[in-house]
């Protein structure tokens, strides 16, 4: 057991090591010399902006990180979707951030920074927090402007939400601290209050060139949308700043004299750590993700005091639902159980698939929390609803529909953590991102797809052949070797925590380590905002 428990941490812990690389990488933006010449202009970079305006000794939960990771390579990438967000503390407010990386392609907008940008909307209209805006941007990428501009979720959703968000009463800050231009340019004038860095701070909706293309006019930048000309003639900003200090510190002004909006009441106390070491949770988790383990081993490694009430222990038992307390908060558990169980009648049970009755008291739980104001946390370890002739028989869809009405009707907040394997419906009815968790986060060992990868190999490759028969084409055994080894490493890469990190279909790869203080400051985030009544009546018993 020692063996395969130090093996399982060597695995996990290069895993994690990997994970930090790729995040200090991507936090260079677009690379030292890009970051020299921002100050060289006298100007801070994203991140330094951020540490420079949240409360020194606060964390910065930042959320997208690997937002854009692998993709638009043909022009160069895009780290971190050329912007970063967040959640992070400004005159003791929790507050979303959204900050310009003009380190990156001059924090122009690619399709991936336009969802990223709406995410942090979204989160700040869920939980009614303020929301702050530095902008320093040079607008839609224009070579990709038919995947940005004009649909629904598209570039021009977040000039909606600032709407919304206002009609909302959800305060909105706004500094221009760089380019701001085109359509861009509503963002910042659509907020509460905006204002604007002297010299390196410009908003129009036409450069200068595009003015003398356009009318023929001959006027520089300055003239045309510097913080002189907006403070002073236009009226569209509301006051300029000699450099971004003395803006950011006029934005720590503002938030320290906010009022209070009525707490939504979720209830904490003060915090301990687990009794448990956390740092085995390395261990603990196989390296060879078809063995199973017990996730109560996990679980009380996560917890305040190591403790949980468990619900309906002898019932149900490849789900496991429970209450605790992580940092305080009190939580409701909904985890999957990656041990092979034996149920009363004798039957042995696979770990990690939801049968019947495990949907069932998942349901029931689910509305307990509801009903008792209890945020729910669930642990994703999930290979699908059992199949074959007796779950068919035996309701699994009714049951398994169920699970996901309570699931998608929950008005608590929900959080979800996927330690391993989401597969099919299973990540809808553990709150996969079309559920609206509140954050959706993954450990380094996650995979996400329909199915898992040998499955989906196998099935791909009887579909690839059977066509190349229709054709009268014939297969070698080696050439059907070789096309399965092409399929499976082409559907491996699409499994990885990485390759949904960067589309978004998660906020964030975390170290496991770091999953308590996430849960915490998305409860945080959540207690800003009231919780509407949950409606029983719509789970069919």
């Amino acid at each position: 057991m020692d063996l395969e428990f130090n093996r399982n941490e060597d695995v996990l812990k290069q895993l994690c090591f990997q994970l930090e690389s790729k995040l200090k990488r991507i936090g260079l933006g677009g690379g030292e010399k890009k970051i020299e010449e921002q100050h060289q202009k006298g100007k801070l970079t994203a991140r330094e902006r951020i540490a420079y305006l949240t409360d020194k000794d606060t964390a910065f939960i930042e959320v997208g990180t690997l937002a854009g990771d692998g993709m638009y390579e043909e022009v160069g990438g895009c780290p971190g979707g050329g912007v970063v967000t967040g959640l992070g503390y400004v005159s003791g407010r929790l507050c979303a951030i959204a900050a310009n990386d003009a380190t990156v392609k001059a924090g122009a907008w690619f399709p991936i920074t336009a969802k990223k940008n709406l995410r942090i909307q979204e989160i700040a209209m869920e939980n009614r927090i303020p929301i702050i805006y530095l902008v320093d941007s040079a607008g839609v990428f224009l070579p990709m402007q038919d995947e940005i501009f004009p649909d629904k979720e598209h570039f021009g959703r977040q000039f909606r939400n600032n709407a919304k968000m206002s009609s909302m009463g959800i305060v909105q800050i706004a500094a221009i601290m760089g380019s701001c231009v085109a359509g861009g340019a509503y963002l910042p004038i659509m907020s509460d209050e905006a204002m604007i860095v002297d010299k390196t701070g410009s908003i129009f909706l036409a450069g200068s060139y595009l003015v003398k293309a356009a009318i023929g006019e001959d006027i520089d930048n300055e003239s045309l949308g510097g913080a002189t000309t907006h403070c002073e003639i236009s009226g569209v900003t509301d006051n300029k700043f000699p450099n971004d200090q003395a803006c950011l510190d006029y934005i720590r002004s503002i938030l320290s004299k906010l009022g209070h909006e009525t707490k939504a009441g979720f209830d904490r106390i003060a915090p301990a750590l687990p009794k448990e070491n956390p740092a085995e949770i390395y261990g603990l988790i196989p390296s060879d993700r078809t063995k199973p383990y017990d996730t109560m081993d996990i679980i009380r490694r996560m917890v305040d005091n190591s403790e949980f009430d468990e619900y309906k222990a002898l019932y149900g038992k490849t789900l496991i639902c429970g209450y605790a307390r992580i940092d305080g908060w009190s939580v409701g558990i909904v985890a999957n159980q990656r041990k092979v169980v034996k149920t009363k009648k004798g039957e042995m049970q696979m770990g990690g698939v939801i049968y019947s009755d495990s949907a069932d008291k998942a349901a029931r739980f689910i509305m307990n929390c509801n009903q008792r104001k209890i945020p729910i946390v669930f642990l994703q370890d999930v290979s699908g609803f059992m199949v074959g002739s007796k779950a068919e028989q035996g309701g699994i869809i009714k049951d398994g529909a169920k699970m996901v009405n309570a699931v998608a009707n929950s008005t608590v907040p929900k959080f979800t953590v996927i330690i391993g394997n989401s597969y099919g419906a299973g990540n809808y009815a553990m709150c996969g991102k079309a559920y609206d968790p509140r954050l959706i986060l993954a450990w380094p060992t996650a995979q996400i797809a329909v199915m898992s990868g040998a499955s989906a190999a196998k099935t791909l490759l009887q579909i690839r052949v059977s066509a190349l028969k229709t054709k009268g084409q014939k297969i070698s055994k080696e050439e059907e070797a070789s096309l399965l080894k092409e399929i499976t490493d082409r559907y491996n890469e699409q499994l990885s925590p990485y390759y949904a990190a960067a589309r978004l279909w998660v906020d964030q790869v975390i170290d496991p380590l770091d999953t308590r203080e996430y849960i915490s400051a998305g409860i945080t985030a959540a207690n800003h905002a009231k919780v509407k009544k949950f409606n029983v009546g719509v789970i069919q018993t």
